[in-house]
């Protein structure tokens, strides 16, 4: 994407809120989702419609987890390491995702294909041990199954869409 076509799209996201700043979490939002992170020049765009100080913005994007200041991969791995999973093996599942991607929790893979991180809990804990993939639930998992979860989504067979 050029910058021009980044900033059309970031003008399209802000347009569609109020210029108020109650939006500014929802605006935020809608651009992780559209960009996979927030650039810098969403930051610029947002703090001028609103007429706030893009620190007061950054502050925000920096305080919840969900939103990101550098770009995450096209596909995003997310393992529950609550109680429950941690008990049944999240670390395990990490081992092997490091593994197979050579990535950390917390990092993405050079080719931009898939980034992987902790989450705190998802919420399923009788299906445990969890792995998120696009918004798709990967439960009651075993180490050997990552290796196949990982091909799919390589593969381009599985997409947050399906």
């Amino acid at each position: 994407m050029t910058p021009e076509e980044q900033a059309s799209k970031i003008e399209e996201i802000i347009a569609a809120y109020p210029a108020n700043r109650r939006y500014a979490l929802a605006v935020l939002q809608d651009v992780q989702h559209a960009f996979n992170y927030i650039p810098q020049p969403a930051f610029k765009a947002l703090a001028a419609r609103l007429g706030c100080p893009e620190s007061q913005l950054y502050s925000m994007a920096t305080f919840y987890k969900a939103l990101s200041l550098t770009p995450k991969g096209e596909h995003i791995i997310k393992i529950c390491n609550g109680t429950a999973c941690h008990l049944r093996g999240s670390m395990s599942l990490a081992t092997q995702l490091k593994n197979e991607l050579g990535i950390d929790p917390g990092q993405t893979t050079e080719d931009g294909k898939f980034s992987v991180e902790f989450v705190n809990c998802l919420g399923s804990c009788a299906l445990a041990p969890v792995m998120v993939v696009d918004g798709n639930y990967h439960n009651k998992l075993r180490v050997e199954q990552v290796k196949k979860i990982v091909a799919l989504y390589a593969d381009g067979e599985r997409s947050g869409n399906d």
